[in-house]
């Protein structure tokens, strides 16, 4: 039986062109794990506008066999900010057109969030992979979500380093809306974070894409063509830079829902920064070294066994 109930929150852009692929992946991972139960995708601004990644989620789940998990259409814009305008826009419609299938589920994410999480109280683990317009929002609904969650995951943040970008200064999830991250951080609910500290030591390379595309199974074969697809975009956007793999960012956040020994964790206490354009998105945590520490409102990632991470996650990929 199934420990772990979810709900994953996510951008999903896989299958789009000049979109990361790793939301796919963990999707794919999400149905796959025999201790987990995903229950709920809902969708939201991020990677790529929220009508397309609706549409790549449903189209997915047909991929995978499982029609039956409901899609709920979320958030199309940040809390405050204006809209993160996606590199291949101009390729998105076309995309849509051709995917456009089934419709999602009725309603709005943040509510279905809401109504789940209240329904089971403290039975639902929320896995954040995306903005966290959509949390925050249920949250500002219903304050209650924060003690009825059994915990809420978020892929998201730097915390021991960080993004090395004027452009960019906060990591994307959390610098696309900072304001929601905010809430989040400050709602009371049981929270763990997994940053980019951590999530770029987990990889998939060429090679694992081309031993995916010849296992002829249909999500595994698609996932590795987009995985050539997406190193393929990444070296021609950044010239200079040799990029040989596919960070698994989104995956390890699921993956650590039913098996947190996979990453090192530390309580911490940490805020964003939602005032400066200069430093938007910027999480910055007090590890709780200090003699009189802040009282921790999370538990962040600060290391990972990667070799047992890709192990377990390709073996289950590979059968999808």
């Amino acid at each position: 039986m199934p420990n772990r109930r979810i709900i994953l929150d996510t951008d999903i852009a896989m299958g789009a062109p000049g979109s990361d692929i790793d939301d796919g992946f963990a999707l794919a991972l999400a149905i796959d794990l025999s201790d987990q139960s995903l229950e709920l995708v809902t969708t939201v601004n991020g990677n790529i506008d929220v009508d397309t990644s609706t549409v790549l989620a449903l189209n997915l789940l047909d991929r995978l066999g499982r029609p039956e998990i409901p899609v709920v259409r979320g958030a199309r814009t940040p809390l405050r900010r204006p809209v993160h305008e996606h590199p291949a826009r101009d390729r998105v419609a076309g995309v849509r057109a051709e995917l456009a299938g089934r419709a999602p589920a009725p309603g709005r994410a943040p509510t279905a969030i809401m109504e789940h999480v209240l329904a089971c109280p403290g039975e639902i683990t929320i896995v954040a992979i995306g903005p966290l317009t959509n949390v925050a929002i249920a949250l500002a609904l219903e304050p209650a979500v924060a003690t009825a969650v059994k915990e809420i995951i978020v892929m998201g943040g730097a915390f021991m380093r960080t993004t090395s970008l004027l452009s960019m200064p906060g990591e994307f999830n959390i610098w696309v809306d900072p304001e929601a991250a905010s809430i989040v951080l400050g709602s009371g609910a049981p929270l763990r974070f997994i940053g980019l500290d951590v999530t770029l030591q987990v990889a998939l390379g060429r090679a694992d894409a081309d031993r995916l595309i010849a296992t002829g199974r249909p999500f595994a074969e698609y996932a590795g063509r987009c995985a050539h697809g997406w190193i393929d975009y990444l070296r021609e956007a950044y010239p200079g830079q040799e990029f040989l793999t596919a960070p698994m960012h989104d995956p390890l956040a699921v993956a650590v829902a039913s098996r947190p020994h996979l990453v090192t964790w530390r309580p911490a206490r940490v805020e964003v920064e939602v005032c400066s354009d200069i430093t938007r998105g910027v999480t910055v945590a007090d590890l709780l070294a200090s003699r009189h520490p802040p009282e921790p409102n999370c538990l962040v990632a600060t290391d990972v066994d990667s070799p047992a991470f890709i192990d377990f996650f390709l073996n289950h990929v590979y059968s999808l």
